[in-house]
């Protein structure tokens, strides 16, 4: 899944005019630019103008079979020069980053060499399109490596350090602006992923009671009404426990916290909760948790979710995931909803909740009419948001 993005205020720093020059303050900016550390990634990013201004950014896996490079490369130019045309200007070039950790046995050297015909690939599949490729670094193990430079003194063959984190002027520039580096592409997944054993098994067999007992009562009309409300109602609790259970001024242990969010849900509720979900109607009133003091528990609450659709539940996780990927996208954290919105997409690709979503996010677009419109759906029913009954 490609996520891709317009600038956006932020992402651009265009209240911090920040000059990067050369191979290593590129190699610093990339987690500022995408809002994370890219691992196992292709990340292309658009530049305009004589100043080089950023623009338009693409992000996707590298494909683990070379012979797919190629096409992944044309791929990529295509998908940059369409974004960047949406948005009003084709790049006049581009930088190009390879992020992928070493494997067991491997160097970064290594890596580096390997991926170097990849390089070249979207550097040719770029330039075809004259968007020529003013630097095309990898970042392994560390280290970077220039494709582009030849002079070893600048960019020598063992590769250069990074920096240690949060010292460089673009950190300084981010933490004024109020831009966080939210980790790894890898850890940020990794709080979507369904649970494992031992939970897995009981969460299993919770959701098959649940789809027993819900499944027919969803399906008939006399009771799909019914069903609907007990799962607002028990959303509603759910939220008002994790509203009371908060993480702020707590140091970022994402890994503790998503532990703690977890005890937190008994099997049997995220079974009828997911299942629930499963309704469009009852997902679209759980969207107006979106503002307010139900941001955070909401969003909470979704990870929480998406983390319990296991075993043969796994497409279930498409509400919960584009309910968290909405709620990110809503409260300003695009990173964290591309994420969530692609996850809800390889779950499911033709969710078009999550489909819409994920094109309105990539597209620069204001969340606002969406809110709005939620505010008026909840006016429309009398109440302010869904409450136990």
């Amino acid at each position: 899944m490609a996520h891709s993005s317009g600038p956006t205020k932020d992402q651009s720093f265009t209240e911090h005019r920040i000059t990067l020059r050369g191979p290593a303050e590129l190699a610093d900016a990339l987690p500022y630019l995408l809002g994370y550390h890219p691992d196992d990634s292709i990340v292309v990013i658009g530049i305009h103008g004589g100043s080089g201004r950023f623009g338009g950014r693409i992000r996707l896996g590298i494909p683990s079979v070379p012979q797919e490079w190629a096409d992944t490369a044309r791929q990529v130019a295509d998908c940059l020069l369409d974004n960047s045309e949406a948005h009003g200007a084709r790049p006049d070039g581009a930088i190009v980053y390879l992020c992928q950790d070493p494997a067991a046995g491997e160097s970064g050297h290594g890596v580096m060499e390997r991926l170097r015909p990849l390089a070249q690939q979207l550097r040719t599949a770029c330039g075809a399109l004259d968007m020529p490729v003013y630097e095309a670094l990898c970042l392994s193990g560390g280290r970077y490596w220039s494709y582009c430079c030849p002079d070893p003194h600048c960019c020598p063959p063992d590769g250069t350090p990074l920096g240690p984190p949060g010292t460089s002027t673009m950190a300084a520039a981010a933490s004024y602006a109020g831009i966080q580096v939210r980790g790894s592409l890898k850890e940020l997944r990794a709080r979507l992923a369904p649970l494992g054993p031992p939970l897995a098994a009981g969460q299993e067999r919770a959701l098959d009671e649940a789809g027993a007992a819900l499944l027919p009562r969803m399906l008939g009309a006399a009771d799909r009404d019914r069903v609907r409300t007990e799962t607002l109602d028990l959303g509603a609790r759910l939220l008002a426990r994790y509203r009371s259970a908060p993480v702020a001024g707590e140091p970022l242990d994402e890994p503790a916290i998503d532990a703690r969010d977890d005890a937190l849900l008994a099997d049997t509720e995220a079974a009828a909760l997911i299942l629930g979900l499963q309704d469009r109607i009852t997902r679209d009133q759980a969207a107006e948790w979106m503002e307010g003091t139900d941001t955070g528990p909401a969003l909470r609450l979704w990870r929480a979710l998406s983390r319990r659709c296991v075993g043969a539940y796994t497409e279930h996780a498409a509400a919960p995931l584009t309910l968290a990927g909405w709620v990110a996208w809503s409260s300003g954290d695009e990173p964290g909803a591309r994420i969530a919105l692609g996850r809800a997409l390889e779950v499911d690709p033709h969710y078009v909740f999550a489909r819409l979503l994920h094109s309105a996010c990539n597209g620069g677009l204001d969340p606002e009419p969406l809110r709005d419109c939620l505010r008026k759906q909840r006016a429309a029913r009398g109440s302010t948001r869904p409450r136990p009954a």
